[in-house]
């Protein structure tokens, strides 16, 4: 029986590694996307297709968001009692309720496009809200297609189907716009060829997820009986819906938020193309640089949540505590660094990425360095979030979500309106809600576990010690440097890489990183020997020592004796 557990977890980790790999892949390629459409779309361009990518970022959240998961539930519960037959009605239950959605979500799209460009004051974005509108159907499909995938713990596909969406909408996009560029076409006909891209790309990943669907599914599904829907119809809406409010608050609040910077920044005297040139700015350099790292550190982090939600299951408190506390110290080792270095080189990271656009950069840079302290924050958001859900408690992570919602709409109304805070009000709203999520997902997380808020601040503190020391001294012999011998690529690429080389020896000199964080990681127990090797690391016999010692001071026994 162990061995068998301990082989569907081996089985689920590398599945959850392959998946988290290619998130991590699909994303950098989508990064590397915005560079060369930003030579042929311009700040002004980018503003538009990111009005248009908004827009339908939200259709796509209410009509998908909860339901693969949802799905993938129902699907495994009825293999793991080998009913393939009850998987297959389920399947094709959910799979017409994603494609009625899908139809009615595009069409919407499409047809409330007119007044979506008034809402947002962008005539110009017509064009390509309605080139992207199809992608909503064909997410739909390729959504039901990998819940299915998912329910059958077979990683690839969906792992495989993201790469290809990713690429193809690298490809086709480029080559459109392209195509469009050199036709004379103007900026708001270019942004619309990216967004026919983007749906090639889309449609290119759906045909490869339903051609393996139809490879790989058994023979017992293609003859199961004719679905009985009503009481898969209740399980799914009572498993999705929690998930999908929550997601659609947090896209809603940015469509809104979107459609706030661009009136509140014409309202201060911006035309619309100005308006629409600062918004790029902002969304395509600042914000695409400042959610690497909170995708980054929830692909490291997944391995966790199964964890603790076993030693909820077996009612085992004190696990629960060191898991909590464990994901959070992995976090901060993470994400604090990647704050303090955004903050500090926020001009010649964005120098390095999109030196062609000198005047965007320049726009870009303290809008970037404004969000820095930000990225420590949204990496907590996902953290508490996974704790929260494996409780169970979906319900909390809405309403934290949706009182950081209201924070940052007032204060970004205020600032952003304001003519002499004005587009950094963003970046500063921003904060103050990440801010207000963090601090009742912590008190929410203290109510159900024995882990005290006020108690983390050694959980947090080495690692922003460690940060500081390693950050601020590369921050300064950059700056030395510059004065002597001006900006260079190589310059920024090696303060950055002396900023890698020295986190992890002052953090493990501080006490701020330990071998069972280091062991949380891919490769950890490799890195583990290296850092023992150089003496950054203490041996196991000396930790044993140490936390031996603690514990006969605190009258809790040695290490391997059970504590209470």
């Amino acid at each position: 029986m162990a061995e068998n557990r301990n082989r569907a977890e081996k089985t689920f980790l590398s599945g959850v590694f392959v998946l988290a790999l290619s998130t991590v892949l699909a994303k950098a390629v989508g990064f590397l996307y915005k560079i060369p459409m930003l030579s042929y779309l311009g700040a002004e361009g980018m503003g538009y297709f990111h009005s248009a990518y908004e827009i339908y970022a939200l259709f796509c959240v209410i009509s998908t968001a909860g339901l693969p998961v949802a799905l993938s539930v129902l699907v495994s519960a009825a293999l793991s009692v080998g009913d393939e037959r009850g998987a297959a009605r389920v399947f094709r239950t959910s799979l017409g309720v994603f494609l009625g959605i899908g139809i009615l979500g595009s069409g919407a799209m499409a047809a409330l496009s007119p007044l979506f460009c008034r809402l947002i004051r962008s005539a110009n974005a017509y064009g390509c809200i309605l080139a992207i509108s199809p992608t909503v159907l064909l997410i739909c499909v390729s959504s039901a297609v990998r819940g299915w995938f998912q329910g059958h713990q077979k990683m690839a596909p969906t792992a495989i189907s993201q790469l290809i969406e990713a690429i193809g909408k690298l490809a086709f996009g480029l080559v459109l716009a392209d195509v469009a560029a050199e036709r004379g076409w103007g900026v708001p006909a270019i942004a619309a060829m990216a967004g026919v891209g983007l749906t090639l790309g889309t449609l290119l990943s759906t045909l490869y997820l339903v051609s393996e669907f139809f490879r790989l599914r058994p023979r017992t599904e293609k003859r199961a009986s004719a679905p009985r829907g009503s009481g898969t119809l209740r399980q799914l809406w009572r498993l999705a819906f929690p998930m999908t409010v929550g997601a659609s608050a947090v896209s809603l609040t940015k469509l809104i938020d979107m459609a706030m910077i661009l009136r509140r920044l014409r309202s201060v005297g911006y035309s619309e193309i100005a308006a629409n040139a600062a918004y790029g700015s902002y969304t395509t350099l600042a914000l695409s640089v400042y959610a690497l790292v909170p995708t980054l550190l929830s692909s490291v982090a997944l391995p966790l949540v199964p964890l603790l939600s076993s030693a909820i299951a077996a009612g085992d408190r004190g696990r629960q505590a060191s898991l909590i506390r464990a994901s959070y110290r992995l976090t901060a080792i993470i994400s604090l660094p990647a704050s303090l270095g955004l903050a500090m080189f926020a001009h010649p990271i964005l120098s390095l990425l999109f030196g062609r656009e000198p005047e965007a950069v320049a726009q870009a840079a303290p809008l970037l360095a404004l969000l820095g302290p930000s990225v420590f924050l949204s990496c907590m958001i996902g953290a508490t979030n996974s704790v929260l859900h494996a409780y169970r408690a979906v319900t909390k992570p809405i309403l934290s979500l949706l009182a950081g919602a209201a924070v940052k709409l007032t204060v970004a109304y205020f600032l952003i309106g304001s003519p002499a805070v004005g587009l950094p009000g963003a970046p500063i709203s921003t904060f103050l809600c990440n801010a207000a999520v963090v601090g009742m997902n912590l008190s929410f997380a203290a109510r159900l576990c024995r882990v005290e808020v006020e108690k983390l601040g050694g959980t947090f503190a080495k690692p922003l010690i460690a940060s500081v020391l390693s950050v601020g001294l590369c921050g300064v012999c950059y700056r030395l440097l510059v004065r002597a011998a001006g900006e260079s690529a190589l310059l920024t690429l090696g303060a950055l890489i002396g900023c890698l080389v020295l986190y992890p020896v002052f953090g493990c000199l501080c006490g701020g990183i330990g071998r069972e964080d280091i062991m949380l990681l891919p490769g950890g127990e490799k890195l583990c020997r290296a850092l023992t090797f150089c003496r950054l690391l203490p041996r196991r016999e000396e930790e044993k020592k140490e936390k031996n010692e603690e514990h006969e001071r605190t009258g809790k026994g040695t290490v391997g004796e059970k504590t209470v």
